[in-house]
């Protein structure tokens, strides 16, 4: 993190990406292969652990490693999961090495949270899906070379949640075309765009798992990219605690540091107490996690409050750095418009109190 990403992450923010290469620098760690199987050049160590590990010390150092958490904890699960053979020999060995990205796309223009609304469509033709349609907030989706595209393979009105597959779209197929890069608030590292399908031909051996069975593949990843999000949160809470912590005692007012004013110490007292909560939570959910034990219920819970934290923590620290904190120099600017978006991606705050009131059977 010190060598190869805190010295060159301001340049990659006015890219708008994080670079190719640094996918292979950390292939070639072993970092995106821990979890892939070892005959393909993996580790073979499938515990969350690993990636919680690597999300904390990227916050750490004041950073995000945008796509790479995206491809490690939210797209490499389906992969492992519903890949066959003959597609885990093709693909696993470049996922290990970095040096094939992934992006999934799931939603559209007018399908969000709600997955069953999906109206992309691949039509069976031979051994080929014919795929038409249209994807948008496609993380990573500029420089992927493998797309899990979520398209609706048959409609059944009376089970909106069947008939939706996961076909494997790669770069350069015809037809495939990547649109505008969405211009963000926040994440300016991580890539965003749009993305259209018109008459792609997919071969049926791209194809993830059993036809029609996508929506419950997604539902069982889901509170593992829940989780993703609540690590990243919590860790990016702390981060910015310390990033104030340092300031407010170099900084002086009225002659003396504002560390020794009452109103700073009760504010940066209630930060660590409420982040120590958050924590523990946390700490608990990743082991449930780990021995398969997480609910979606309680991946919502955990997510909700983590999150909901952290937009509560990061507003707080930037209010201590004053007016400086409104300036993009400053570290805790950067850790404020990237915290906007956790409580709005992987299912939004009021998405996660649904899903909490009904498993109280609400």
């Amino acid at each position: 993190m010190a060598k190869e990403v805190v010295p060159h992450y301001a340049d990659w923010e006015r890219a708008g990406q994080l670079p190719r290469e640094v996918f292979a620098q950390l292939g070639s760690l072993g970092v995106l292969g821990m979890a892939i199987p070892e005959e393909y050049g993996g580790a073979g160590l499938a515990d969350y652990r690993y990636n919680v590990v690597l999300q904390e010390e990227a916050a750490r150092a004041l950073v995000t490693l945008g796509t790479v958490r995206t491809q490690l904890d939210v797209i490499l699960p389906y992969f492992l999961a519903y890949a066959d053979q003959p597609q885990r020999e093709r693909w696993f060995p470049r996922l290990a090495a970095g040096t094939l990205l992934t992006a999934i796309a799931m939603t559209e223009p007018g399908a969000g949270s709600d997955l069953a609304g999906i109206r992309t469509t691949a039509i069976r033709d031979g051994d080929d899906y014919i795929v038409n349609g249209a994807k948008t907030f496609i993380t990573g989706g500029l420089l992927a070379d493998l797309v899990i595209v979520v398209a609706r393979t048959s409609r059944n009105p009376a089970d909106r949640r069947g008939g939706l597959t996961l076909l494997v779209v790669e770069d350069g197929m015809p037809g495939f075309s990547r649109g505008r890069v969405l211009d963000k608030i926040g994440l300016k590292v991580q890539d965003t765009v749009e993305l259209s399908f018109d008459d792609v031909r997919v071969p049926v051996a791209n194809r993830l798992g059993e036809e029609g069975e996508a929506f419950g593949y997604l539902g069982h990843n889901l509170p593992q990219e829940r989780m993703t999000v609540a690590v990243g949160s919590v860790a990016q809470a702390q981060a910015a605690l310390h990033t104030t912590i340092d300031y407010v005692k170099q900084r002086k007012a009225f002659g003396t540091p504002i560390a020794s004013f009452q109103n700073t110490k009760f504010e940066l007292a209630a930060m660590a107490a409420e982040i120590e909560a958050a924590q523990a939570m946390l700490d608990r959910a990743v082991l449930d996690l780990v021995d398969g034990r997480l609910s979606g219920a309680d991946a919502a819970k955990v997510k909700l409050f983590c999150t909901e934290s952290q937009g509560r923590v990061v507003d707080r620290c930037l209010q201590l750095f004053g007016g400086y904190g409104y300036m993009l120099e400053y570290p805790i600017a950067r850790l404020y418009t990237d915290a906007r978006v956790a409580r709005i991606y992987a299912g939004t705050s009021e998405v996660m109190k649904v899903i909490i009131a009904r498993s109280l059977g609400l």
